[in-house]
């Protein structure tokens, strides 16, 4: 088979806020290590990796302690030594030191870049906001820093795109040399003041990307009714990428509460060969990306 016949398939193992004393998400090294192991054996070539904080107690708060992400992703590679590691780097505000030093030390495959600023908000059914209406930012100087630091440590960047301009924004970013290669989107579709969850709106992104680029969907959605399926199934309609995980989605297609990742991972891989293709290889990923 071709790298037409074959899509990168995505885990994402545990996300940035979500409760583990509510929500059954990874947190520890062991437990983020059989995860990554679940979600491996199930399909998946990459493992899209958030760090929590350790303390008892603690571990719905995420962390930027270079040793404790250093003892998850050493736990990950001992139990599935090829998988390919992209690692979370968002943050709000300039003060980046934190990601920058995990990049720096641990120096994964691949690592997200929040490639533009959103107002991040949510109401609830009353009106009244779900949390005090943030700003994401990602202005051009803090994306440069965090390219330059991926760049000299040969980690390839994922650029994250929460709204169209977002996506057309990575074109002039390669334009004016910030990147260089040939660049990987993800289409974040799903929060409530981004994209919306809409199948009908990826040919349009796609129609919008940098030439020669790589894209995936990363349908944010976890209630039980979401698009989160239709859209991993149109993405791979397109030509595709796709992720899946309990940072994305609790629930499986046909409703069900998922206990872990690698039942979601197994459920969007009988997506991907309903549709006649297979998932990637780690090795057939790294040659695909050009790790």
């Amino acid at each position: 088979m071709s790298f037409h016949d074959k899509v990168v398939v995505t885990c994402a193992l545990t996300g940035v806020l979500t409760d583990p004393n509510k929500f059954n998400v990874p947190v520890t090294p062991e437990e983020m290590a059989q995860a990554a192991e679940s979600a491996y054996n199930a399909g998946a070539s990459i493992v899209h990796c958030h760090f929590r904080c350790q303390e008892q107690g603690m571990g719905a708060l995420p962390t930027w302690d270079v040793d404790i992400v250093g003892n998850i992703l050493t736990a990950i590679k001992k139990r599935v030594p090829d998988i390919i590691i992209n690692m979370s780097t968002g943050v709000v505000g300039a003060d980046i030191s934190g990601p920058l030093a995990c990049l720096k030390a641990h120096k994964p495959e691949m690592a997200a870049c929040n490639a533009g600023s959103l107002n991040y908000l949510k109401c609830r059914k009353d009106g009244s906001w779900a949390w005090p209406p943030m700003l994401f930012d990602n202005p051009v100087e803090k994306v440069n820093r965090f390219l330059d630091v991926m760049l000299a440590n040969n980690i390839m960047p994922e650029f994250e795109c929460f709204d169209t301009g977002i996506v057309r924004s990575v074109t002039m970013f390669k334009q004016n040399g910030m990147v260089t290669g040939d660049p990987h989107l993800s289409f974040v579709m799903g929060v409530a003041s981004g994209m919306p969850a809409r199948p009908d709106l990826l040919p349009i992104l796609k129609d919008e990307l940098p030439d020669n680029s790589h894209f995936q969907v990363i349908a944010i959605g976890q209630g039980k009714h979401s698009n989160h399926w239709e859209l991993l199934q149109r993405c791979v309609e397109l030509g595709g990428n796709v992720r899946t995980g309990l940072e994305d989605t609790f629930y499986l297609p046909n409703g069900d509460r998922a206990d872990n990742n690698g039942q979601l991972v197994d459920a969007l891989v009988d997506i991907v060969r309903k549709l006649g293709k297979e998932p990637a290889t780690a090795k057939e990923a790294r040659e695909f990306f050009g790790l």
